[in-house]
């Protein structure tokens, strides 16, 4: 049965200004688990004992590329300490797209973090599904390079949605390596470009992906907004959870 979890990024102003008592209302409003992106320079003993005070998991972190090259054993070790095991690759700058490389890259990340007991997954945004090799989504070329012992899905539905795609044909796609995927709501500005939006207030068949998720046996649904409109972030990752209980109220195989 899948948990739902919160991308604390969703949060950010406020976890900086108040870290315990964001994840206090974090936990408040029925999210099990939460994905990091940061620290805030909490340390580890710090970070598990509010987790586990609370009834947090902490389900993965955010870490940029170029900090887990330089410091994997460091950023693993951490980890660890606060339980988490899963550690995921965020936004690639544009700078750093130079794929073949990447990709050999994340074969070599995938694979020490899984001979240290972690695991690596990839959080993609639209380029990787508008930006192409050989005929293919970068998005397929990637995991059809790495391995899938090496390296997860962890697939944001609402980029993929956003970069032309079918999030729920995604979903069937990578069944068996996706454990986390992020659910997301989108609406669009006047040149069409997408402005995240709370769950339901926006144009994505959310109920047909988190069904799809459910069949693909996905072990969390991660909420997450880039940015809320209306400027309160707390009262947005309400409205969410919101839709979030309706959904699990009709029948949904959700743990909420």
């Amino acid at each position: 049965m899948a948990k739902v979890g919160l991308q604390l990024y969703t949060v950010r102003e406020e976890m900086e200004k108040d870290f315990r008592g964001t994840l206090e209302k974090v936990a408040a409003l029925g999210y099990q688990g939460v994905e990091f992106h940061t620290f805030f320079g909490h340390g580890a003993e710090e970070v598990k004992s509010i987790l586990d005070e609370l009834g947090l998991v902490a389900l993965g972190t955010h870490t940029g590329y170029h900090q887990l090259l330089e410091h994997l054993d460091e950023e693993l070790a951490y980890n660890k300490q606060i339980g988490n095991h899963t550690l995921i690759v965020p936004y690639m700058v544009e700078e750093d797209r130079a794929w073949s490389e990447v990709f050999e890259n994340l074969k070599k990340l995938g694979a020490h973090t899984r001979e240290q007991g972690g695991v690596l997954c990839y959080h993609n945004h639209d380029f990787e599904m508008t930006e192409e090799i050989d005929g293919k989504p970068v998005f397929d070329a990637m995991y059809d390079t790495v391995s899938a012992e090496d390296l997860k899905v962890e697939m944001d539905t609402c980029w993929v949605h956003y970069g032309g795609y079918d999030p729920v044909e995604y979903i069937h796609r990578y069944k068996g390596r996706l454990p986390i995927i992020h659910l997301k709501d989108m609406t669009r500005d006047a040149d069409g470009k997408a402005i995240t939006a709370e769950l339901g207030a926006g144009e994505i068949n959310l109920q047909a992906i988190a069904d799809a998720a459910i069949e693909a046996g996905v072990e969390w649904i991660v909420v997450e907004q880039d940015y809320c409109a209306g400027g309160k972030p707390l009262e947005s990752i309400a409205t969410s959870m919101e839709w979030i209980k309706k959904y699990a109220a009709e029948g949904a195989k959700l743990n909420v």
